[in-house]
């Protein structure tokens, strides 16, 4: 735990090193006093938050109910996660008890370049390519690659990271359709079934709620193009992983590139090589050739973390202000 004494004063929980160094380097700029540690934020160490009203948490920690009842019990009034999502919190429940949560924007480029990255390599099979080459295989594969510009690419939801896919997409000269509730951008929206069959890749990027999870399911991926590719560097939830399996086991999908995988919890963020993974799920998944999963890793940008840090402060700031207001 480390502490920087200037003023207003935040509570930075699931803190990593390089995160840090970077909130005691912008915390002068701002005048604030900040509380930093590595551990996530839990029943046993309320007592960090020293009388703060706000706090920043990270993304990977699920944070329950009795931990934002003890929260505010402390006096905290404003929860600020370093992830554009917040489904790791009840949000309904900490408004509830006087807590307010948000999110913090930042870089979409980073998300939407390592989704780009994901597209080229599922429609290659960079996977096996490359998975053969370090057993000195260098046979040409069985399989053809496919050309961006001759696909159709399905984007579900158009907020800021999608949006910014969509103006990388227009680059690669590819068809492209959109599906979202509130449609933002100038491209062809479409009914989510009609993109599901007309495409032959589909990218999501849409938040994880009530109504989005499995928004994938068994009849939806069922109305996927045969051989069509699956990115998602959303949330793992938004896809049914068992519907998700069936397809590609039964050879009806092309293959899937996952940043995000259904239970990543435990798995994504740890060393995982003397320990074995529990989920079958996640390991059916991962030794299907046609498969790439990354651990959560999109966002992950010297920009990004500038601006998450950035935000954080700015955002707990704001609150505070319109307390006082």
């Amino acid at each position: 735990m480390d502490a920087v004494d200037l003023g207003t004063g935040i509570s930075i929980y699931g803190c990593g090193q390089d995160e840090a160094g970077l909130f005691r380097e912008m915390a002068p700029r701002f005048g604030v006093t900040l509380t930093i540690t590595d551990a996530a934020v839990s029943d046993a160490n309320i007592e960090l938050t020293q009388g703060n009203r706000c706090i920043s948490v990270d993304h990977k920690t699920e944070i329950p109910k009795s931990t934002l009842r003890s929260l505010s019990e402390a006096g905290v009034m404003y929860i600020s996660t370093r992830s554009a999502g917040n489904n790791h919190i009840d949000v309904d429940f900490a408004r509830r008890i006087g807590i307010t949560v948000e999110g913090v924007a930042y870089s979409p480029d980073s998300v939407a370049d390592y989704t780009l990255m994901l597209m080229l390599m599922a429609v290659r099979s960079a996977r096996s390519t490359i998975v053969r080459a370090e057993a000195h295989d260098f046979r040409l594969s069985d399989v053809r690659g496919r050309e961006l510009r001759d696909m159709t690419i399905g984007v579900i939801g158009t907020g800021r990271i999608g949006a910014a896919v969509l103006d990388r997409l227009r680059g690669f000269s590819c068809r492209v359709l959109a599906y979202d509730r509130r449609p933002k951008t100038s491209v062809d929206y479409v009914h989510l079934d009609e993109l599901l069959s007309r495409s032959d890749l589909v990218t999501l990027h849409t938040p994880l709620s009530a109504e989005t999870r499995h928004l994938l399911n068994l009849p939806r991926i069922a109305q996927m193009k045969p051989g069509a590719f699956l990115i998602n560097t959303g949330r793992g939830s938004l896809v049914d992983t068992e519907a998700l399996l069936s397809a590609l086991e039964g050879g009806r999908l092309g293959g899937a590139a996952l940043d995000v995988v259904e239970g990543e919890e435990g798995i994504f963020y740890t060393d995982r090589r003397s320990r074995p993974i529990e989920s079958e799920l996640f390991l059916r998944l991962q030794r299907l050739p046609n498969v790439l999963i990354t651990p959560h890793t999109a966002y992950y940008t010297e920009r990004a973390l500038l601006d998450i840090v950035h935000n954080t402060i700015h955002n707990c700031l704001e609150f505070e202000g319109h307390q006082h207001g």
